[in-house]
């Protein structure tokens, strides 16, 4: 997820289940004379169906907050394909609450099995759960979340467990606002917000993000591709 200044980290290495070199060269074709191999992608830290494997991540975690009645809701991009942006996971599971619950939340999560880390960041809390990671974010683009975001928040199913996921609008501003000159990587979210662009709000992402040039740089160019009607004319 890409969040409170720093949405590189929504884009970690997973940790997961390994596979041994030599598995993965019965997999490698024979060589061919006069040819020359590529040379074999091992890639030893992905489990084999990453998507599945942080989709029970969330979840697990999802329940345990429901079941406590936290007031939460998912977001990044497990909440963007829950709205149906994209088929495959690559990242972490992120769910955002408000900051005064930050310490229940992390009690209940010690309660149920799983080790918090408070991290550097002072606007997120860090878990892991059947290997994946899971952020629990309590500021979103340097704005605390709030109770009237969370009310904004869907009940969506993730599989078979329903949970409150960001309303497009808030997930897409969230995306958008993350921009910054030090990181501005247009098309990790341009995916995003060609395949939701009919279930947001973009004047309010266009207020939400205010002035600020990476955003409007990135806004400009969803205008450009047609994805997104041009801004509005101030009278």
């Amino acid at each position: 997820m890409t969040q409170n200044g720093d949405p590189a980290s929504a884009r970690r290495a997973w940790a997961g289940e390994t596979q041994s070199a030599a598995a993965v060269s019965d997999l490698v074709p024979p060589e061919v004379p006069g040819t020359q191999s590529p040379p074999p992608d091992f890639t030893p830290d992905l489990p084999q169906d990453r998507t599945q494997a942080i989709l029970e991540a969330t979840k697990q975690v999802g329940t345990l907050l429901k079941r406590n009645g936290h007031r939460f809701a998912l977001a990044g991009s497990v909440a963007a394909y829950t709205h149906g942006a994209g088929t495959n996971l690559q990242h972490d599971a992120d769910f955002c609450i408000r900051p005064e619950d930050a310490e229940t939340v992390a009690a209940t999560l010690r309660e149920g099995g799983l080790e918090v880390r408070i991290p550097p960041e002072d606007w997120l809390l860090k878990t892991e759960c059947f290997g994946q990671s899971v952020d629990i974010i309590f500021r979103l683009a340097h704005r605390p979340v709030s109770t009237e975001m969370l009310d904004r928040a869907a009940e969506m199913p993730v599989q078979s467990v329903l949970m409150p996921v960001l309303s497009a609008t808030d997930l897409v501003a969230s995306l958008v606002s993350a921009f910054t000159e030090h990181y501005c990587d247009f098309g990790a979210v341009l995916p995003v917000a060609r395949a939701l662009r009919e279930k947001v709000d973009w004047e309010e992402v266009r207020r939400e993000c205010g002035e600020d040039p990476m955003p409007a740089a990135f806004l400009f160019l969803l205008e450009r591709l047609n994805v997104i009607a041009p801004r509005k004319e101030q009278p």
